[in-house]
């Protein structure tokens, strides 16, 4: 590692003030991403301002149809919490599904999305679901937040406080993960909501994507099922192409877990009895 200044701030107005106050300062969080980085000597940030135990950036709650979970709030914690686990199962299984235990206890909602891997889980629900990131100083909407391979719409100066997830009628996540790492070799979030379908990709792209060609398959099929997407094709120009898979062979995936989600959604109205 490169030598940097260390710091705990009290509050997130603290933390704002001294990422301002020097450009090359970086927020830490659970460190998943930038710790490793920073062994690399991949990143040589001179002051790294600890945001991981604010209580301000803590906590779930649950208030007319709005989930809102602080960025802070580590994977496990996510995949654990009665209340996600109630109002919006699929991103109970999404977070469970995030690397390893050590990864699910250290990692947390607000550095993943921050970073903004390609592989990253998170992007996929915030995209899929519509939902709107909540900064110290702002409301973004997830359609505006991720803007391209590890950037996002943050200032340098911003810190992600909450993210509040809108509750869909239902929801799935299905991914085909790395064996080495867990990251999403490509994940597919399919929701159902008040406004149609909704399908993120991410693993897929460079960044998180929308899948609308998916979307007006369902949305002109009406009844959803499998069948309604039989024969579409991802196109493969502008997907990722390295040693984890090919662009062809994520398309392929695409479509499988496509289906796949479509499938299980399905089931879970029928039993339900819609």
């Amino acid at each position: 590692m490169y030598p940097f200044t260390y710091s705990r701030p009290q509050s997130v107005a603290d933390a704002v003030a001294l990422l301002g106050a020097d450009p090359a300062a970086k927020p830490l969080a659970g460190g998943m991403t930038l710790v490793p980085t920073l062994k690399q000597r991949l990143a040589s940030p001179s002051h790294l301002v600890d945001v991981s135990r604010l209580p301000e950036l803590k906590g779930i709650t649950f208030d007319e149809g709005m989930l809102r979970i602080g960025a802070a709030t580590s994977h496990a914690v996510v995949a654990e919490s009665p209340v996600v686990r109630e109002v919006l199962p699929a991103l109970a299984t999404l977070a469970s599904l995030i690397g390893d235990a050590q990864i699910r206890h250290r990692g947390t909602l607000g550095g993943s999305i921050a970073n903004n891997d390609p592989a990253a889980d998170y992007p996929g629900a915030i995209l899929g679901l519509g939902a709107t990131v909540i900064t110290d100083r702002r409301k973004i909407p997830a359609e505006d937040f991720f803007t391209g391979m590890f950037s996002t719409a943050l200032a340098a100066d911003e810190i992600v406080v909450a993210v509040q997830f809108p509750q869909p009628r239902r929801a799935v996540y299905l991914k085909h993960r790395h064996p080495a790492s867990g990251y999403a070799v490509v994940g597919v979030f399919i929701a159902d909501t008040s406004g149609g379908a909704r399908i993120a990709l991410t693993g897929a792209a460079p960044c998180v994507m929308r899948w609308s060609a998916a979307e007006d398959r369902l949305a002109s099929a009406g009844d959803w099922s499998p069948s309604c997407v039989e024969g579409l094709r991802l196109p493969s120009a502008h997907l990722n192409d390295d040693l984890g898979a090919t662009a062809a062979y994520r398309a392929y995936l695409a479509g499988v877990l496509l289906r796949r989600a479509i499938a299980q959604l399905s089931d879970t109205a029928e039993s339900a009895g819609h």
